[in-house]
C-alpha cells in the first residue's frame, strides 16, 4: 500500500479524487497517466506560449486544469484556470509573467507523484 499521507502532506486532496475514482488502484493508475501526459503537454504549452499561440495554449492549460481538479491538485488546478482565462482573453502579458509559477507547480506535482509511485 502506497503512503497516501505523503500525497496529503504535499497538498494533494486524495479524498476528493477517491470520491470520483472510487479506489486507490484507479487513482494510482490515473496518476501515472497524468505524469506521462504532462511530459508531452508541458513542452507543448511552452512552445505555444513562446509562439504567442493563445488558442492552443488555452486548450492545453484547460486540460491540465481539468486533470488537476480530478486528481486533487488544488493549487495547480487554480493556476491552470487563471492561465486558461488569461489565454482566452489573449492576455499574453499575464501568461508570460506567470508562466514560471504554473510550470514550477506542475513540475512539483510530477515530482511528488513520481516519488509516491516509487514508494
Amino acid at each position: 500500500m502506497k503512503d497516501v499521507d505523503f500525497l496529503t502532506a504535499n497538498g494533494i486532496d486524495v479524498d476528493h479524487s477517491l470520491e470520483i475514482l472510487g479506489d486507490m488502484d484507479m487513482y494510482n493508475e490515473t496518476l501515472n497517466d497524468f505524469v506521462d501526459e504532462s511530459k508531452d503537454r508541458i513542452p507543448k504549452i511552452e512552445e505555444y506560449k513562446n509562439n504567442g499561440d493563445m488558442a492552443n495554449y488555452s486548450i492545453l492549460v484547460h486540460a491540465m486544469k481539468s486533470d488537476s481538479k480530478y486528481l486533487g491538485f488544488t493549487i495547480l488546478a487554480d493556476l491552470s484556470y487563471k492561465h486558461e482565462l488569461a489565454s482566452k482573453e489573449n492576455n499574453i502579458e499575464f501568461v508570460n509573467n506567470n508562466y514560471e509559477i504554473l510550470i514550477n507547480e506542475a513540475n512539483r506535482i510530477i515530482d511528488i507523484i513520481e516519488q509516491y509511485l516509487s514508494l
